[in-house]
């Protein structure tokens, strides 16, 4: 088998692992499914992950055939490490889909093994990755590769609430941050993407129970801010936060 990076002959391939995997992984419905596979895999957004610096898409290739795949994203460098030599990027790994005739002959440990290896390669300080609770099989992927579970959030998809977890591979902690007179705290292993940088979680307490909002990375601000249509908007700098992977679901 080989895993390499995917190219515009993959794409059909990729939308049908895509389907499959989450098919069997997760409880949606099918046209929650079918809308979320036509908004993050079409031919657009394909070519962009497939030719952008800031994206890694790896294919796993066992004789012509793709059995699975990863997607990555990378952020500009992380402005808020004072240690010089540890100013690389952050990235999410979005997706690591393994078709489910394929899956336990160890594809899924290859593929992200090897996307670690390349995000590593591209100057990624921290790596973040994100599944839905119930799917177990995903959480004990992380956990049995030694990511640790930092956070949880409440996301919608197809007018139905679900918990995601978030599990980074080396946590770096909160940096408390006062506002006003309350002392809330950043969490950098926590993100969203952003038009111009990424918006990290802000909690009200170390333990991370309470969410208070947002922190912009492009200028190093607290934005709470939502625009007409809803989304998170820093005042200052006019960032603002992309939707996430499950967004194009929400329909």
């Amino acid at each position: 088998m080989e895993i390499r990076t995917a190219r515009e002959a993959d794409k059909p391939a990729i939308r049908d692992v895509a389907r499959r995997s989450l098919q069997a992984s997760y409880s949606l419905s099918p046209q929650t499914i079918t809308s979320g596979i036509e908004e993050w895999y079409d031919e657009a957004q394909l070519t962009t992950s497939i030719t952008s610096d800031e994206r890694l898409l790896l294919v796993a290739d066992r004789d012509g055939q793709i059995v699975g795949f990863s997607e990555s994203t990378l952020t500009a460098d992380r402005p808020w490490v004072t240690d010089k030599e540890d100013h690389g990027r952050d990235a999410l790994l979005l997706w690591l889909h393994v078709d489910p005739e394929y899956r336990g002959e160890g594809i899924g440990s290859g593929l992200f093994e090897t996307t670690l290896d390349r995000l590593d390669a591209a100057d990624a300080a921290s790596v973040q990755g994100r599944v839905l609770a119930n799917n177990q099989d995903g959480t004990q992927f992380f956990e049995s590769h030694g990511f640790e579970r930092v956070g949880r959030t409440e996301i919608e998809i197809g007018g139905r609430s679900h918990v995601e977890y978030r599990y980074v591979a080396e946590a770096t902690g909160l940096e408390p941050l006062e506002s006003g007179e309350q002392t809330v705290y950043v969490d950098h292993d926590e993100s969203e993407g952003g038009s111009e940088a990424p918006f990290h979680i802000v909690y009200s307490d170390p333990d991370r129970s309470a969410r208070y909002g947002y922190y912009c990375d492009n200028c190093g601000r607290l934005a709470n801010a939502m625009d007409a249509m809803g989304r998170i908007e820093c005042e200052a700098c006019g960032n603002t936060r992309k939707p996430t992977r499950w967004d194009a679901a929400y329909l």
